[in-house]
This record gives structure tokens, C-alpha cells and sequence, in this order.
């Protein structure tokens, strides 16, 4: 197969034609982007494959004045980077030792050797400076068809790398058009167990990803049935929810974040959500969205009120309370143009206010400020920074009172 000009123009961009002539016609174009320019999807990350060992193919980039850096030197890999795009570079290899997480690789001059080490027949797919895709296993049919199919045998390639079993349901996330491959299915049925021995940040990297697709919910539930789910999310195995959130996506066209759907499928709970979060090592910023979605409450269901919708923002950001909208359906529709429409006002007293007026400073500072906010967001974040201050004498006198 030769990619027709448009195609050709997308893939063998100047940058990538000048990689490819500085390695002297000895690399072609590898995987995910030779896939997506056949499928007429955007291509995103292009990389190579060479037969050249990385210091010769360092030093034929450095002839024609390309920078490189050595950033997987032990698995052959370098990055070219031109324009401040890194591409990088692979030399071919086949491994001789796997442990299902890491690898030990030889180089060899072997494309079809190299092409039988990756995982997907669609994602062993070459193209050279001219246009010419080399399919050693069937790829391009598989690829058009909608057809996730390991490369030889599956529980062999899942024992080279456990990843592989999220990355089959993620790429059947995106890929899939019919029914789940029986042998690879079955091979990450059979091979689940192995799941808990990756390392938990490349699981929650992975099942973000397949999140990410614009309709998960196929593979969620063959991971559910397959009994792979539980063995690092067996909080999630209830997807009513998700089906509810991506309904309203395709209604409003607008399809919510990956951890938008993460939550969809968790307990309303702020307490399982960040213990989830933790266990996957999730970053402090997706741990406080995580949290932050389970604890919006319902009111964003059914009945509300502006006023209340207003506090909701204000505690939570818009959005959040934009997701929860989604999540929680209900009246959606009103809801999105008050959450679009309102700005966030600041709050007018700092706590240089509170000790000027006679507050001593500490602890009763901080409490003082934080029962005028509450006293501020029930009133709808009506009353000024002048009403704000008064407030301060009305809390001071209450407590003298009290005492």
C-alpha cells in the first residue's frame, strides 16, 4: 500500500522527511501515527524505527546538523528535536527477556523482528520517505475493521508486558467497531491476576486514557465481565451512572473530562473517592477534583436555586459544578447558563480587617473571618465590604454576650 498524497502530506511532514534523509533511507515512520493517517484520524506523536544503532544514528543526525538526546539509551531509543519537537527515534530490537514489566532488547536489522514484539497488528505498521506502508501482520485490515488483534499469540504478548491488558481495552476504547477479539478477550481473562503486579501509576495512567474515549462504556463493561476491573478499581463495577453522564454528553455535544467519567463510575463518597485516588497515586489536583465531585451535593439533581447554585461555585469552582451538572442530570440546561454567566466575586475582608478592629490575632482571627464568609455566601454575596466589617462588631458583641 502507497498513502496517497494527502495522507503522505500528513505524515511525512519536512520535519520527519528530514529525519528520515539524514538516516539514509535506513528508518521509517512506526505505529500509532501510520495508523491514524490510514484511518483519516489527526496524528499526533510521530515516531521513528531505524535499523541503525543509536550512536550511529546519533551521529548521522548530528552530520545533518540535528540535535539528539539519549532518553531510553538502554531500549535503543534517542529524540531527535527540531523545531522544540521531539520525535524519537528506536532502533529495532526483539527482546530476549521479559518479567511483565520491563524488558531486556538486542538490536537486529529485522523489521518483521521488530514488527512481532509489538502488541497490536494495527500498531505494527511502517512507512518509509516514500510513502510505502509495510503490514507485516495484517494491520491495515484489522485496523479498517475495527479489529483490536494481538500480535501472535496473546497471553504470550500480555506475559512481555501485563500492561497490555489495559492497553487491549483502551484501544478497543478507541479502535473497537465489533465484537472483542475471543483470544485476546480470553487471554486477559485468563491473565487479570497479573494486573496488581504493575505499578499503580501506569494503571491509572492507562485507565485515564481509555476514559478519555468518546464512548467508554463498551469496554468498561468488558472489563467488568472479565473480571479485570476488580483487580485495581472493585469501587467501579457499577457504570449506570456513566451511562447516565454520557447521555447527557451526546444531548448537550459535550463531552466531559476523563475523571469527570472516573467519578461516574465511583460511589458518591468523598471518603472512597480519595482513598481510590491515593491508592492509585493519583496527583493532588486530580485527588481534589475526585473528591470535590463526590461531595457536590444533589441539589444539582433536580430542584435548586440560583442563590444555592451560586455557593456551590464559589466552594467548588465552576467546573466542577459544570461536571455536576452533567453527572447528577436534572435541569442541566438552566443550570450550565448561571454556572457560564456569574463571576466569582472576592471575598472584601482579609484578616488584616479583623485584628484592626480589635480581634488579637491567632486562631480567633481565622475563625472570626471564616463564620463572615459563611455569614457573606448565605446571603447570596450580597453584602458589601462596609456590611462585611459591621459584621465583624456584631460577632465580637454576640461572643461578649455569650461569655
Amino acid at each position: 500500500m502507497i498513502l496517497d498524497n494527502d495522507r503522505q502530506t500528513k505524515i511525512l511532514t519536512p520535519n520527519v522527511q528530514r529525519l528520515l534523509s539524514a538516516l539514509h533511507g535506513e528508518a521509517r515512520v512506526v505505529g500509532g501515527a501510520v495508523r491514524d493517517v490510514i484511518l483519516g484520524r489527526k496524528v499526533g506523536d510521530v515516531d521513528l524505527a531505524t535499523t541503525l544503532p543509536p550512536d550511529k544514528a546519533t551521529e548521522m543526525l548530528a552530520l545533518a546538523g540535528i540535535r539528539s538526546e539519549p532518553t531510553g539509551i538502554d531500549h535503543g531509543t534517542i529524540t531527535a528535536i527540531l523545531d522544540h519537537t521531539g520525535y524519537e527515534i528506536t532502533t529495532l530490537r526483539r527482546d530476549v527477556e521479559t518479567d511483565g514489566r520491563h524488558a531486556k532488547v538486542v538490536f537486529t536489522d529485522d523489521w518483521k523482528e521488530d514488527a512481532a514484539r509489538r502488541d497490536f497488528t494495527m500498531n505494527a505498521l511502517y512507512v518509509d520517505s516514500k510513502g510505502t506502508v509495510y503490514d507485516y501482520y495484517g494491520g491495515i485490515e484489522d485496523a479498517a475493521a475495527g479489529r483490536v488483534r494481538f500480535i501472535g499469540d496473546a497471553k504470550e504478548r500480555i506475559r512481555e508486558d501485563v500492561l497490555r491488558i489495559l492497553r487491549y481495552f483502551r484501544f478497543f476504547a478507541y479502535f473497537g467497531k465489533e465484537a472483542a477479539d475471543k483470544s485476546a478477550l480470553d487471554a486477559c481473562r485468563d491473565l487479570a491476576a497479573l494486573v496488581p503486579n504493575l505499578s499503580v501509576e501506569r494503571i491509572a495512567r492507562e485507565f485515564i486514557k481509555l476514559l478519555g474515549s468518546e464512548n467508554p462504556l463498551p469496554a468498561l463493561r468488558l472489563m467488568i465481565e472479565s473480571g479485570v476491573l476488580p483487580y485495581f478499581l472493585a469501587e467501579g463495577t457499577d457504570v449506570a451512572r456513566l451511562e447516565k453522564l454520557i447521555e447527557n454528553e451526546n444531548k448537550f455535544g459535550a463531552q466531559q473530562p476523563p475523571l469527570a467519567r472516573f467519578s461516574a463510575i465511583l460511589p458518591q463518597d468523598e471518603n472512597i473517592s480519595y482513598a481510590v485516588a491515593r491508592r492509585l497515586k493519583l496527583s493532588n489536583h486530580d485527588t481534589e477534583i475526585l473528591c470535590a465531585l463526590a461531595g457536590l451535593p444533589k441539589i444539582l439533581h433536580e430542584k435548586f436555586a440560583p442563590a444555592e447554585v451560586r455557593a456551590l461555585i464559589y466552594r467548588y469552582g465552576a467546573d466542577n459544578c459544570r461536571i455536576a451538572a452533567f453527572l447528577n442530570g436534572g435541569r442541566i440546561a438552566e443550570i450550565l447558563p448561571l454556572i457560564a454567566s456569574w463571576k466569582v466575586p472576592s471575598f472584601p475582608i482579609r484578616g488584616e480587617d479583623v485584628i484592626k478592629l480589635g480581634v488579637p490575632e491567632g486562631r480567633e482571627v481565622g475563625e472570626m473571618l471564616q463564620a463572615i464568609e459563611q455569614w457573606w455566601v448565605a446571603g447570596d454575596f450580597k453584602a458589601n465590604r462596609a456590611a462585611c466589617l459591621k459584621q465583624i462588631h456584631v460577632l465580637k458583641d454576640a461572643k461578649r454576650n455569650h461569655k
